[in-house]
């Protein structure tokens, strides 16, 4: 008998925990892993009376209700286009497909397109907030059919995060909306912690603080307006022990991955024309970080820089300031590019709402998100975040400090590459001339490209003189 609410494909980490998080909130959760022994096992180890564990794929999907809802838990890529030819033969018109994984959003809109040929339903969720999130309450982001998504909602917004006792999960868009506004989530994420490793760097490198004192630095931050998720575990990192003696973050290897997200976003960037200059440089560092070879011999080479200056008494305080301005430019870039994508895929995004659904649950969960919500709740058509008064109050009385930071860095010789490009967009955004007169004259120079003029309207062609051999 069909009397199963939802059915979970996948039972690794996210998929297991997301289910029981289901039945938590009392919704009956059919489990299903292509691997039966790790189904067996999630169910034998987490009892539950609203989860049961199936080892077929017809008997799990007959467990459904109609119209069936199917999460997918599973690997992004090939895996996913896959497992939907396995389940369409097996599905009926209207049942509904969920992606939960980080697909990328092009493959969303393709699939998406490809079975409502065929009337079936696809939804392609973003959800950020790790096993902890997956479990207690993550930030859910889902992009599909509007009219069919009440079907789901119930669900979704059960086992999200919540504040102030509204869930943090909303319907963001059409086909690939809700995976393109997660990878762009990845990205904001990436700058946030390339600052943050940029702060710890000033911190340790020019201020001389022991990992403790950092410890408390940053739990003294996360008491104001800095107060989020990665400042908190940040501050927490600094202050473990480890069991072999000294702090594990001295034992930890200076070279960081990443899963691509943040490359995509970048790229999208890059196509839409928008700089995101920030979430590129922490991506960029990423790379870097890796040349593990080259930098050793770099630092055998490559002279450092001889600097002695004597550190203000607010040198703290200029560090905190310069990373709260920062904070701001690397989610103005990745509003954004919201913002382009919207007119872009034609999505109606509703950049407030997104901003609340990231205060609890996801990795970038912050105080400062509230900020935003209201931002554009004042003015829906922002065209920047940086032009919001609240934000634009906090640049101009924070710049200061951020120029002084970098110049320290940049004479130190310690690299700083997201707080250089925040500082960049600052003044690309501000300075009178940028240069890009030049840069037309060139071209029409080359390649006859044409160029405008300040003196009057329209495009034009000027017949370049040689007066210098070349």
């Amino acid at each position: 008998m069909s009397q199963m609410d939802i059915g979970v494909i996948g039972m690794a980490v996210m998929g297991s925990n997301l289910a029981l998080n289901m039945a938590d909130h009392g919704f009956k959760v059919a489990a299903y892993n292509r691997t039966a022994e790790i189904t067996k096992t999630v169910i034998e180890k987490n009892t539950h009376e609203n989860m049961r564990g199936f080892y077929n794929l017809p008997e799990f999907l007959g467990s459904l209700q109609r119209p069936r809802k199917v999460m997918l838990m599973i690997k992004a890529g090939k895996p996913v286009d896959l497992l939907i030819e396995e389940l369409l033969p097996q599905l009926n018109n209207g049942d509904i497909i969920i992606d939960g994984g980080n697909s990328f959003f092009q493959d969303t809109i393709r699939r998406f397109n490809y079975l409502k040929e065929k009337g079936i339903n696809y939804f392609g969720v973003g959800i950020s907030g790790g096993e902890k999130g997956a479990r207690f309450g993550p930030s859910i982001m889902p992009g599909g059919s509007k009219e069919i998504y009440p079907h789901i909602q119930s669900i979704l917004e059960a086992i999200s995060a919540h504040v102030d006792n509204e869930p943090c999960c909303t319907y963001i868009g059409e086909n690939g909306a809700g995976h393109y506004v997660k990878m762009v989530h990845n990205g904001i994420e990436y700058a946030d912690m390339q600052l943050i490793s940029e702060t710890y760097l000033l911190l340790r490198h020019v201020g001389g603080y022991d990992n403790k004192k950092i410890a408390e630095i940053f739990n003294d931050w996360n008491q104001g307006e800095l107060h989020s998720y990665l400042i908190g575990i940040t501050a927490d990192i600094f202050a473990e022990d480890d069991t072999a003696g000294g702090q594990i973050i001295d034992k930890i290897v200076d070279s960081a991955g990443q899963k691509g997200t943040g490359r995509w976003t970048s790229i999208e960037a890059l196509k839409q024309g928008i700089d995101i200059s920030m979430i590129t440089a922490a991506c960029n560092t990423r790379v870097l970080s890796n040349l593990r070879a080259e930098r050793k011999l770099a630092q055998q080479q490559i002279d450092t820089p001889v600097y002695k200056k004597e550190l203000d008494n607010d040198f703290i305080e200029a560090v905190r300031k310069s990373l709260y301005a920062a904070k701001i430019i690397a989610y103005a870039q990745g509003f954004s590019l919201y913002r382009s994508a919207g007119k872009e895929y034609n999505w109606q995004l509703d950049y407030g709402k997104i901003a609340a659904i990231f205060r609890a649950g996801c990795i970038i969960q912050a105080e400062f998100l509230s900020k935003i919500t209201k931002a554009y709740s004042q003015n829906k058509n922002l065209e920047n975040l940086m032009f919001d008064k609240f934000f634009m109050e906090n640049i101009n009385n924070n710049q200061s400090d951020l120029r002084k930071i970098i110049c320290t860095a940049v004479n130190t010789g310690l690299p700083v590459p997201a707080f250089s490009n925040a500082l960049q967009y600052i003044d690309a955004h501000r300075s009178p001339q940028i240069g890009a007169n030049l840069i037309q004259a060139q071209r029409d120079y080359f390649g006859a490209h044409t160029f405008e003029r300040v003196d009057k309207g329209g495009v034009f062609h000027h017949e370049w003189s040689e007066h210098y051999k070349k």
